[in-house]
């Protein structure tokens, strides 16, 4: 593998993945700016915009076909570009895109979403929020004749998720247009209220169509079944699996977790429960912050040293990597999340915590492992690494292939990694740990249960109300985040177990390497290695460090 400070000569495949980098960007602004570059507008979400993509897809796949890898670096990225292509074929054959509507992750959020990464501080920044906010009415009216289309070819989402998406898509109508523009420049605050007022009738308009006309054509059924749930496991983790014996392998991980979650509670508090050892902590003043402002202080010193730390001992962190922001994200949703790097790292690395309405009190046990989930050697160093690899990858590999399963798992991987290293010794940090690998772990359970129609651990169905019953019996979040978890997973097939199935993926994959290498394997130079490799399905990290055959 060409390391990090060696040039290399771009080839024809390179050509073609950066030439498919341009495409999607092209039909996706929104993604553009995820990436760092210029656009302007939204996508194209009608059934016209999906079967360009289609079309572009089917021709880059014949491109990459007809071109001879050179080098190692060609031969992993055709493989997994050709994985990508390949996907898109397959869902738009199953129609997932005529579906696509979840409580999460679709285009209705996607649309609102982009704002929050646009500069908010010149006047000409502002300019250009408005012009993205007006294009909002047609790129919702597109995604709603694409919605359209599934009705008149029977393939629509579940009564569920149409009911949910309503509700927060009035909620974006409501405030969240409402009140954006209160931080325009008193020179462009009247284009952006105009330009928003236009959003919010668009998104209320969506209601409304979600309302009157998708919802009564909506399915009863949650689960997608067996066939389309391979496709989004496929496409979440990149790699096939066997989708029965990851539901065994769940359960029995998740008893794993719990024996090792009540034994760390035995710990901190001698012969009590998970429930118990919970109270002490949260009752400890000195794992307490007071406040957003001290959380997010809290979030970056934690970063900032274990970036140093980590920096100086067990990994190669470039330069520009090392700067990581610690936010407090504009919505107020809950969410805890990473961006990525600009390609030029103008914008670097940013950590976002999405605190909720009244909530003034955070507890650092519980959330140390979060931030080492989503900064070092979590997301931040994953991506971040990544996009550094200028000389050696092509724009595909550095911004914008991967998966859920190659980035979460990679994130649950480094939990556990801390905890190899030393950094979860405090009990109570061990289990915050843990609760969230519980988690993790009953989801696996939860999400595969529901879709394939397997039967609960008792020998009933997956339905709602018991998922949620589950689901609460290993988590210790509120009843109302425990609900949009469970509504999240019944929606989004496939992506919740990517993370725990996505680490033991890489576990097994260290394993594999450690095991083939004997004396001479080297725990920080497989890390720089499969950092260097930049974002991949996770099949083809394996065949890019045990061969393609393996």
């Amino acid at each position: 593998m060409v390391g990090m400070t060696e040039h290399r000569q771009p080839t024809r495949i390179d050509a073609i993945a950066e030439g498919w980098v341009d495409t999607v960007a092209r039909l996706d602004p929104v993604l553009a700016v995820y990436i760092g570059r210029e656009s302007a507008g939204l996508p194209d979400l009608s059934p016209d915009g999906h079967a360009e993509l289609v079309r572009e897809a089917a021709a880059v796949r014949a491109a990459l076909a007809a071109a001879d890898p050179i080098d190692q670096v060609d031969r992993v990225t055709a493989a997994d570009l050709g994985g990508e292509l390949d996907l898109i074929a397959e869902s738009d054959a199953a129609g997932l895109h005529l579906r696509d509507l979840n409580v999460i992750a679709s285009p209705a959020q996607d649309v609102r979403q982009i704002i929050d990464l646009m500069p908010q501080e010149t006047p000409d920044d502002w300019a250009a929020v408005a012009d993205r906010l007006r294009a909002m009415p047609v790129a919702l009216g597109g995604y709603t004749e694409t919605l359209r289309q599934g009705m008149r070819e029977g393939v629509v989402p579940a009564r569920r998720q149409v009911e949910a998406v309503a509700e927060l898509v009035d909620g974006y109508a409501a405030k969240f247009f409402a009140e954006l523009p209160g931080g325009a420049p008193e020179a462009v605050r009247g284009d952006v209220e105009r330009a928003a007022s236009g959003s919010a009738d668009a998104y209320r308009a969506l209601a409304s169509f979600l309302r009157t006309e998708l919802l009564p054509t909506a399915t009863e059924t949650d689960a997608v079944g067996r066939d389309a749930y391979a496709l989004h496991s496929r496409r979440f983790l990149g790699a096939d699996i066997d989708l029965d014996e990851a539901y065994e392998w769940g359960a029995e991980e998740l008893a794993r977790m719990v024996e090792e979650q009540e034994r760390t509670a035995r710990e901190i508090v001698p012969g009590g429960s998970v429930a118990d050892a919970i109270a002490a902590l949260d009752a400890d003043p000195s794992r307490t912050l007071d406040g957003v402002d001290a959380l997010r202080r809290w979030m970056q010193e934690t970063s900032d040293r274990a970036v140093a730390e980590l920096g100086a001992s067990h990994f190669d962190i470039p330069a520009p990597v090392r700067t990581l922001e610690c936010l407090i994200a504009p919505t107020q949703d809950g969410g805890i999340y990473y961006t990525g790097p600009t390609d030029d790292f103008s914008r670097p690395g940013r950590m976002w915590w999405s605190v909720p309405p009244g909530d003034t009190e955070f507890t650092t046990w519980r959330e140390l492992t979060t931030v080492y989930h989503e900064g070092v050697p979590g997301h931040h160093l994953q991506i971040a690494t990544a996009v550094f690899q200028r000389d050696t990858l092509n724009s595909w590999r550095r911004l914008l292939a991967g998966t859920s399963g190659h980035a979460e798992g990679w994130a649950l991987y480094a939990e556990r990694l801390m905890e190899e290293l030393g950094y979860l010794d405090d009990p109570g940090d061990r289990l915050g740990m843990l609760d969230a690998q519980r988690m993790r772990a009953a989801r696996v359970v939860l999400d595969l249960g529901v879709h394939l129609g397997k039967r609960t651990p008792e020998g009933g169905a997956w339905t709602f109300d018991y998922a949620l019953a589950f689901f609460r019996s290993h988590v210790n979040i509120s009843e109302a985040q425990s609900r949009f978890e469970v509504q999240r997973y019944f929606g989004w097939p496939g992506q919740a177990p990517s993370y725990k199935i996505g680490q033991r993926l890489w576990e097994q994959l260290r394993d594999e390497v450690r095991t083939r290498e004997g004396a001479a394997f080297d725990m920080k130079d497989y890390h720089r290695r499969v950092l260097e490799l930049g974002g991949l399905r996770l099949d083809t990290v394996r065949g890019a460090l045990l061969g393609f055959d393996a």
